[in-house]
């Protein structure tokens, strides 16, 4: 099932997750995310807020409901099509989720191979968004040569470095310190400004505040939108 031209990017319609034996993640949840928005997603550790980014890019079904991402409902897609949906989508894991045995450079460049970039084209663009992460450095470096704040930016290099419809931030300045955060922020706000759509998931009530942006809390399973 495909909508009409909408301005609205993600859709959840009577979503709920459940895992056996009789854990409730979300109950009957419906949320409309419009192109261009930057919301936070929040609520304590273990309340949902990773699951519901699983959900967003096929990584979990749900139980029931639907989930529309740019139009597309995701209970209609085949195994062989959820990977064109993906490259819509730069995805910033809480666990890194880095190839040890690859460079810092060659982490960041593999999504940009995907999408049939030519090797001059991916070499500029690893080094842009390496050095908007504060890793130009590093370029050459393994995952296990850096600190954990330093493995979590090259997640998140790797997450938008061909410059995604959608940003699913999880938990993405979860190990960073202040500076490194306020960078981290500054690189999502500018992505947004460049059109991305952002969901970032936080606990840390301390980045949204005395902002403008739309926060959807997680309390025991629905939404709570202000």
């Amino acid at each position: 099932m495909i909508f009409a031209e909408s301005s609205t990017i993600i859709h959840l319609q009577g979503v709920t997750k459940e895992y056996p034996p009789d854990n409730i993640v979300f109950s009957n949840i419906d949320l409309e995310i419009e192109k261009g928005e930057f919301i936070f997603l929040t609520g304590p550790s273990g309340i949902g807020k990773t699951t519901l980014l699983r959900l967003l890019f096929c990584a979990e079904q749900p139980t029931s409901g639907e989930i529309w991402v740019d139009g597309v409902a995701l209970s209609s897609l085949s195994n062989s099509q959820i990977p064109y949906l993906r490259r819509k989508i730069g995805v910033i894991f809480q666990d890194f989720k880095l190839l040890s045995d690859h460079t810092v450079f060659d982490n960041v460049a593999l999504s940009l191979e995907v999408i049939g970039l030519n090797r001059r084209q991916s070499r500029k663009r690893v080094m842009q968004v390496l050095e908007g992460v504060g890793l130009a450095g590093k370029w050459s470096n393994y995952p296990l040569q850096l600190s954990g704040g330093e493995q979590q930016r090259v997640a998140i290099a790797r997450a938008v470095v061909n410059r995604p419809a959608i940003v699913l931030a999880d938990e993405p300045t979860g190990n960073l310190d202040q500076e490194r955060t306020n960078e981290v922020m500054m690189l999502m706000e500018e992505l947004n400004a460049r059109g991305a759509t952002v969901v970032f998931a936080t606990h840390d009530d301390r980045l949204y505040e005395n902002t403008h942006r739309r926060v959807v809390k997680l309390p025991e399973g629905k939404f709570e939108i202000s």
